[in-house]
């Protein structure tokens, strides 16, 4: 085997063979494949693709480029959620401790946001004392007194995976739809769950723009799982607009204990139930009725048992930002867009994102939204709160929502609150 026989067999659209993908994903892990050589490997499967048995094959390899992790001896039935990255998508908080409330344990192995996108990670760092890096007995331990754990994947855990994105990330090919898919189920299938839920997120604040490219990976992840022997079900989710009304880590912790209160906004106690029922019903507890474990209390008590099995105080005030600045509505009428990238972008330059992995934030950072699509706003009333502890960033943030970032016009027009939330389900 070689690397140059490899990438020329992909550069000239031939399928790779399973010893071939084996040799190389573990001859890159080694470090005897140069990044130079993959980096030429991943633009010819960004040109040319890979079939259902290259890419099963390819997750395989990145799997076995690792550790596995073992969760059978647990009790309960695993389930897992993972969301391709969104603006204000703070699913997986409430989430988690609602369906261990329900009876099912998810270990939930996160990470943290880079550019527009948050990341789970930073935002349970707002609360005081919590800590995302568990050692694997530490993990198996919250598991099972909680039913839930939010951590960070430990290095031995698809390492080939480590390696390649860093590299996609720098040489155009991250919107690979197989190396997209291959990266996220080589981790979840190594996590160990028993099931995985997916949301794929689609629209201007995603990574998937169209609904045909987000359907594609999904269909594309469902099939690796089958493959692997974890049942995986997707649902594609709306991210034109941000979900709820919070853009920023703390901002969005305390949105989210809203929800595990009982209230909250309406998409995001939307989006939430839904993906907990797809999870329940994953691990073989379709009877589980989670609305129920919102309004009677128990998933709080799981949240806070959770945030306190991390270290983190669940009664502590979260941080605020020293600095705001606000908006205003540039007219009467309806609100009929408020586009997610822009918000996402202007949150990132408040300090609530990074530009690069080792980038510090700011846990008060971020953007509150006063109204969301189908709203009547009035003309000089907020729109947006913008929050920071540096103000020389807001110059920074505004720019990114001029233009056609909001929009305002009638009831009826395009855009004004008509779009689902769950657009569709892929099993």
């Amino acid at each position: 085997m070689d690397a140059i026989t490899i990438i020329r067999a992909k550069r000239d659209g031939f399928a790779l063979t399973p010893e071939q993908i084996d040799w190389v994903i573990a001859a890159y892990t080694r470090g005897e494949v140069a990044d130079e050589q993959m980096s030429a490997l991943a633009m010819a499967i960004l040109l040319n693709g890979m079939d259902r048995a290259e890419i099963a094959r390819w997750t395989a390899a990145m799997i076995a480029s690792g550790e596995r992790m073992d969760f059978s001896a647990l009790p309960l039935p695993t389930v897992d959620k993972h969301s391709t990255g969104g603006v204000g998508d703070k699913i997986t908080l409430p989430l988690a401790p609602l369906v261990a409330a329900c009876g099912a344990a998810v270990p939930q192995l996160s990470g943290r946001g880079l550019g527009h996108t948050g990341g789970t990670l930073d935002k349970l760092e707002a609360i005081p004392g919590w800590r995302a890096e568990l050692p694997g007995d530490e993990l198996t331990r919250v598991l099972r007194e909680t039913g839930a754990v939010v951590c960070a994947a430990g290095e031995g855990l698809a390492p080939a995976d480590r390696k390649l994105y860093a590299l996609r990330d720098v040489t155009g090919t991250v919107e690979s739809i197989p190396l997209i898919a291959s990266s996220i189920m080589s981790k979840k299938i190594a996590e160990g769950t028993g099931a995985l839920v997916l949301d794929v997120k689609v629209g201007s604040g995603a990574f998937m723009k169209t609904e045909a490219d987000a359907r594609e990976l999904a269909a594309t992840m469902v099939e690796i799982g089958g493959d692997h022997g974890v049942r995986t079900v997707a649902l594609l989710t709306d991210m034109s607009t941000p979900l709820g009304r919070t853009a920023g880590n703390a901002l969005e912790v305390g949105e989210s204990v809203e929800v595990l209160a009982g209230g909250g906004p309406r998409d995001v106690v939307e989006l939430t139930l839904a993906l907990a029922r797809e999870m329940l019903d994953a691990a073989g507890l379709p009877d589980a009725d989670p609305a129920r474990a919102l309004a009677d209390g128990s998933a709080m008590d799981r949240w806070r048992r959770m945030i306190a099995a991390q270290g983190g105080d669940p009664d502590a005030p979260l941080p605020r930002a020293r600095e705001r600045h606000t908006v205003n509505a540039p007219a009467s009428g309806v609100l009929t867009g408020l586009d997610a990238y822009a918000v996402g972008v202007a949150a990132w330059r408040l300090g609530a994102g990074r530009a690069r992995k080792e980038d510090p934030v700011q846990a008060g950072a971020g953007v509150t939204l006063h109204a969301k699509p189908g709203e009547r706003v009035r003309a000089g009333e907020p729109l947006l709160t913008l929050h920071t502890d540096t103000p020389e960033r807001f110059a920074s943030a505004l720019a990114a929502l001029d233009g056609d970032a909001v929009r305002v016009g009638e009831a009826g027009e395009p855009g004004a609150g008509d779009r689902p939330t769950v657009l569709d389900r892929i099993a």
